[in-house]
Parts: structure tokens; sequence; C-alpha cells
């Protein structure tokens, strides 16, 4: 049995996994449950999401990534290792090529941490290319011809915006606002308006529910239970949607204005080409309800959302696996 080629979309909210020949096998959340004495790992994944917002004291629940980035190696190496070893890609004579995305602006220090997480969890040879690049071939888009190509990658940690042409970056931007920031957002407007403690979780599914970003296109409304911040006792209130985009609204604000900022800086005639072709939103922030229309009003530009849009990193990572030699001349390198 001999290693296979994998590709890791390593984002901040969910790991997904693509093998060549084999497609998606794993999509699980980046969060590691280890016990806050000895260190030693209880749960990855799935199992360790349960447990969020819900375990005693001596058991921590962590995201080793933030903001796209290795936040704590350590723990990103075991759980790169344990994802490794659950879908079995090591071979017994060969340890499988890795091809890992990263957020367009990270640093040299970021991306060897990345790569040597990777190598210490059983890869050969590291390969490191851009997220919204891979994003936008994941979304079907022929980025290799010379014609303006632009994506908006909305992932958990981090929003990348970017302009493509003939293969490579034109111009881009990445901003830690993302998911997770969405549902800080919410947490805190629920405190600060309500006087109510809610969890991540409890405002991840508020998002979900009811949440848009455009003003009156939904109205609807989900009750929710947190602790009184006074009486200390549980209570259940009532959210609606109108609630909900007034609290995410400056944060969409950035993604707003760092979609103009790129957009100011592509030259002229790949802009013709985004105003035919449209843009391109993918990640798991693409399901924000009215983020499409948003964009559009905003920016005087057909707006798309792909398809799968959760899933086009892993399967940009799955097309760039069959072309590793090209890759391999431009290889980033560290």
């Amino acid at each position: 049995m001999f290693g296979r080629d994998i590709g890791i979309d390593l984002g901040t909210a969910n790991i997904l996994i693509h093998v060549k020949g084999r497609g998606i096998v794993l999509n699980e959340p980046s969060v590691v449950a280890i016990e806050a004495s000895t260190k030693k790992v209880l749960a990855v994944g799935e199992e360790a999401f349960q447990m969020v917002g819900r375990t005693p004291g001596n058991i921590v629940v962590i995201r080793p990534l933030k903001d796209g980035v290795i936040a704590d190696f350590d723990t990103t190496e075991s759980m790169l290792k344990h994802f490794l070893e659950k879908i079995r890609v090591k071979g017994w004579f060969s340890k499988p090529r890795i091809l890992i995305c990263c957020p367009t602006n990270i640093t040299s220090v970021e991306q060897k941490a990345i790569r040597e997480a990777a190598e210490k969890s059983g890869g050969k040879n590291i390969y490191l290319e851009e997220e919204p690049k891979v994003a936008a071939v994941g979304a079907g888009m022929d980025i290799y011809q010379p014609s303006g190509n632009m994506v908006v990658d909305i992932g958990g940690g981090t929003t990348d915006v970017a302009v493509l042409s003939m293969g490579s970056v034109v111009t881009a931007e990445s901003i830690k606002v993302a998911g997770d920031r969405f549902d800080s957002d919410i947490l805190h407007y629920i405190k600060k308006k309500y006087k109510l403690l809610i969890g991540e979780r409890t405002a991840e599914e508020i998002k979900k529910e009811v949440g848009t970003v455009f003003k009156g296109s939904r109205e609807e409304q989900i009750e929710i239970r947190g602790r009184d911040m006074v009486s200390g006792l549980p209570r259940t209130i009532t959210v609606t949607s109108e609630e909900v985009c007034s609290a995410m609204e400056e944060s969409i604000t950035h993604i707003v204005v760092s979609a103009k900022n790129v957009l100011e800086k592509t030259p002229p005639e790949l802009s013709a080409d985004i105003i035919d072709r449209g843009i391109i939103i993918t990640g798991g922030g693409a399901y924000l309800h009215g983020i499409d229309q948003l964009l559009a009003e905003e920016l005087k530009v057909p707006v798309f959302i792909a398809e799968e849009p959760m899933d086009c990193v892993a399967n940009g990572t799955g097309i760039l696996l069959e072309n590793l030699d090209r890759l391999n001349r431009n290889k980033i390198k560290v």
C-alpha cells in the first residue's frame, strides 16, 4: 500500500480532507478537547465540538487554529495526526504528499508553522497554496485563462478576496473578519441588550436559523435560552432577524470595504471581465442569508454563490493534486 496525495483545507472552523481518487473523505470541526493538567488529547473533531461550553474544569476545549493560522502548534499537530490516521492514507513504504491551503497574507513564519505541523503529522512533500485561488478552482472557475475572475472566500477565521488571472493572484486582501466574528457580534449584542449570557454554539445557531445581512430580506424569529446576568437564573428570550442584521452590520461592512479595495486595485481590463462574469462567493459564510444581495448592491457587479461553497477549497485541492507537477514549479518557498 503506497501513500496517496491528499489536500487539506485547514480551516479555523472546519477541516476538510480530500484524497486523490476518493474525493472529500473528512469534514469535521477543528476543535480539540484536552485534559488541562496532563495536556492529553481526549477528543478531536465532531466529538470535541459536542463538548464546547459543556465541560468540567479539568477538560479544556480549544480551537488550535485562529484567523486561518496556527495558534497552538502542538495541538494542531495532534489534530492533523488524528485525522490522517482516521482516513488511513499513510502507506507502509511511503508518506502522502500534502497540499495545504493558507490565507493570502500570512507571514513566512506562519507558513513555516503550517508546513512543520503537516510534516510532523506524517506528510512527505508539503505544498502550500493560497486559499482564494484553490476556492476559485473548486468553484469551477477557469483561472488559467488571461481573463479576470473574482472570488470572495468567507471562512470561519478569515475572509479572502482575490482577483485571479492566468493561474495567479493579481490583487488580493485577507481580513480577520468571518464566521467566528459574526458569532461573537451576536453574543455581545444579546449580552448588552438583554443582559443574557449565551454560548458560542447558541450564537451560531441564531446566525444560521434567523440571521441575515440584507435589511428587510428575512423576517423570522427564534427562541433562545441563556443565563440572566442579573438573577443568575436561566431565561428565554425571542430574537428577530432584524436584530441579528444590526448586530453583524459593522463586521459585514469590513467585508464590503475589502471587496471594494480589491476592485479598486484591479487593472481595468480585468475589471471589465468581472462585470461580465460576476463575483463568486465561497466558504461557509456564503450560506449567510442575503450576502449575495448585499455585495451585488454595494459593488454594482453580479454576485453568485458557488455550488456547495463549504467544499470549494477541498474540491480545489483535489483538482490541483492532479496537476502537482505544475504546482511544484510554483511552489511557495519558505
